[in-house]
């Protein structure tokens, strides 16, 4: 016979954020199918969310992540969802990443007026950000192809970040493709840029589900149980890029992109490609390298992708870069 607290909901912690609602919402269909359980969402407010101070000022992305890990630990939800881009590099020991699932689509893109793309943005353009990784490389580019732009420091959720193109307040935002796909606005977006041109964040497009390190029988079912969502290729991708951010201890305000891809002859995958950026905000001197090697097949073989590229980097300058942190 079945024990009754087999049926009990599971808590889903999320932020209340529109994007975070509707990512927290495929989660928990997904949950749903794989245990068999009911599975209620748990809205948890950070200080992240209700502030109006720039991020680097409250301590970056992670302060979106400290309160629902809080509310695991203190028993409040079973489980939480979070934008893996937004998780500091070091993983607490009472904690479990059970499952990294399937990646959406990693790039950047943009929302400009009259349908504009990038290369064709006026003169002068004033290009909105709340991102100093997107600042530097758009400058960068910009730079390097004649192009005159303004980046502009903006916050805000994706109404209010593409509401200031809509009044003619700015020519265009960047913006990550995942989450417009998520909350169904792809459709509003006029180019999408390439990871050529403009590299993602370490995980950008993945999401990391917590749940409590398996020191209980029941907490063990659920590792067991979510693991089962877990995309093996996105798991060893977003290591090696977080060992990378790691490595250049960069903390989420300094401008460094990633992304590990897999290279392949379409039937088979040989290998997977790590590539880093990082540079000033301004877009003047940016280091950016690439490693190529056999898929990681262990978490070690991942980390070590993301350090070598990284010792690589800093060989190259990047360690003079590193003064643009916000401490």
């Amino acid at each position: 016979m079945s024990e009754p607290h087999v049926q009990r909901a599971l808590r889903l912690g999320t932020r209340r954020s529109r994007l975070a609602m509707a990512q927290s919402g495929q989660v928990a269909d997904a949950v749903r199918r794989v245990t068999g359980r009911p599975v209620e969402l748990v809205e948890i407010t950070t200080y992240g969310d209700t502030s109006r101070e720039h991020l680097a000022q409250i301590g970056g992305t992670g302060v979106f992540v400290t309160a629902l890990r809080d509310a695991l630990l203190s028993g409040e939800v079973d489980f939480a969802v979070h934008s893996l881009k937004d998780l500091p590099t070091a993983q607490p020991d009472d904690l479990a990443l059970a499952a990294v699932p399937k990646r959406e689509d990693p790039r950047d893109v943009l929302v400009a007026r009259d349908g504009l793309t990038f290369t064709e943005l006026p003169e002068g353009a004033r290009v909105g950000t709340g991102s100093p990784r997107r600042m530097a490389q758009l400058n960068g580019y910009a730079r390097s192809h004649g192009l005159s732009i303004e980046t502009v420091p903006i916050r805000g959720n994706v109404d209010t970040r593409i509401g200031y193109v809509r009044k003619g307040e700015l020519d265009a935002v960047v913006l990550a493709a995942a989450g417009l796909n998520r909350i169904g606005r792809i459709d509003e977006v006029t180019d999408f840029l390439p990871v050529d041109m403009v590299l993602p964040a370490p995980g950008q497009g993945a999401l990391a589900i917590e749940c409590r390190a398996a020191n209980t029988a029941e907490d063990a079912h659920l590792v067991a149980a979510l693991s089962e969502l877990d995309d093996p290729y996105t798991r060893g991708a977003v290591t090696a890029e977080r060992s990378l951010l790691a490595a250049l201890e960069a903390g989420c305000s300094a401008p460094v992109g990633a992304l590990a891809d897999l290279l392949g002859d379409g039937q088979t995958v040989k290998e997977m490609r790590l590539r880093g950026v990082v540079g000033t905000t301004d877009g003047s001197t940016l280091v950016q390298l690439s490693t190529t090697g056999p898929v990681p097949e262990t978490y070690d073989q991942a980390m070590a992708l993301g350090r070598e590229l990284a010792a690589e980097m800093l060989a190259k300058g990047a360690a003079g870069l590193m003064g643009e942190r916000a401490h």
